[in-house]
């Protein structure tokens, strides 16, 4: 299975994998809108033993299959970095 991706270029790390190549009416409207113009950056083949860097492939292929699209958000912080001790404090 091929996918294409896009960037969102008004979502910083937001991505869209697509099944068919510029097939953007298979995001919904208001999906479409939040993410404003999609920038494509990559085709790739989704096989089974394929690794991504923040998704699982499996989820990815079953959205495709079922949707015909895929969402990538930006990953969040578990811990709020501002609560750690990082040792600076004298």
């Amino acid at each position: 299975m091929h996918a294409y991706v896009y960037k969102s270029l008004r979502k910083a790390d937001t991505y869209v994998y697509l099944a068919a190549r510029d097939d953007f009416e298979r995001i919904p409207g208001p999906l479409r809108t939040q993410l404003g113009t999609l920038q494509f950056v990559l085709e790739v083949a989704l096989t089974p033993d394929r690794k991504l860097a923040r998704e699982d492939v499996e989820a990815v292929r079953e959205n495709l299959l079922l949707r015909g699209f895929h969402l990538q958000l930006p990953p969040t912080l578990a811990i709020d970095p501002m609560t750690q001790d990082w040792g600076t404090d004298a």
